[in-house]
C-alpha cells in the first residue's frame, strides 16, 4: 500500500509514499501496438492469442486478445530481452469472465518462472505474484475493481530485487524479492478471462 497509519503520542501519522525506483537511462525501448497484425517472434506459452480489430483500441484499430477459457493461466511472451532491469506497461480491457476477468504483465519470464502483476474486474485488489509452477502471492493492494469493457493501464518496474506496480497511473505496490533475476516480458490472463491488450511498452537492460 502507498500509505500507512501509525500512532505517535496519540497522533495519527501518515507515512510517506515510496519513491519510484529509477531505471538506467541507457535502456532498450520496444513498443507494440499490434497494428501490423504480426506477432512473429512472440512465444505462446498457453492460451489462444490473436490480433483483432476493435473500435475502442487505444491506438489504431487492432489489439491483441486472449480468448482461451480452459487453462489455469494464459501467457504470451514478447520477443525482446532477456532483461534484468525492466519497466513495462500495457493497456488492457477485461471483456468477460465469470470465474475471472483479469489482465496482467509478466516480467523476468525464464523457463516458466516469472513475476506477474494483475488486476481483476471481479476483485477489488491489485496483486503481485511469483510463479515457478507454484504461485506465491507477494503483495496486494485494495483498489476499486477495474471496470469490464473499459481500458485500464498496468505497469510494473523491476530493478534489482525491487518491484513496483501501478494501476491506472497509481503506484500501489512496493516490494522486494530475489526469486527471479532476469527474463523476458509477457502478457497474462487467468481461467475464463477474455481480455484485450494494446500499447505494450518495454524499457529494459
Amino acid at each position: 500500500m502507498l500509505t500507512r497509519r501509525g500512532l505517535l503520542k496519540g497522533t495519527v501519522v501518515m507515512m510517506a509514499a515510496p519513491a519510484e525506483v529509477k531505471i538506467l537511462d541507457r535502456v532498450t525501448l520496444s513498443r507494440f501496438d499490434f497494428e501490423s497484425g504480426d506477432v512473429t517472434g512472440w512465444t505462446t506459452v498457453a492460451g489462444t492469442w490473436t490480433v483483432e480489430e476493435m473500435d475502442s483500441a487505444p491506438s489504431g484499430r487492432r489489439v491483441l486478445v486472449q480468448r482461451s477459457t480452459g487453462n489455469a493461466f494464459n501467457v504470451i511472451v514478447a520477443p525482446p530481452g532477456p532483461f534484468s532491469d525492466v519497466d513495462a506497461s500495457v493497456k488492457f480491457k477485461p471483456i468477460s469472465g465469470r470465474e475471472d476477468a483479469s489482465g496482467g504483465i509478466v516480467v523476468r519470464f525464464d523457463g516458466g518462472r516469472y513475476y506477474v502483476v494483475r488486476a481483476n474486474a471481479l476483485e477489488d485488489n491489485l496483486r503481485l505474484y511469483h510463479d515457478d509452477r507454484r504461485r506465491r502471492q507477494l503483495a496486494t493492494a485494495d483498489v476499486k475493481a477495474p471496470a469490464l469493457g473499459q481500458w485500464h493501464t498496468l505497469r510494473i518496474l523491476a530493478v534489482g530485487d525491487h518491484l513496483q506496480s501501478w494501476l491506472d497511473d497509481r503506484l500501489l505496490l512496493d516490494h522486494h524479492d530475489t526469486r527471479s533475476r532476469a527474463g523476458q516480458v509477457g502478457l497474462w490472463t487467468k481461467a475464463d478471462s477474455i481480455t484485450a491488450f494494446d500499447d505494450l511498452s518495454i524499457r529494459g537492460s
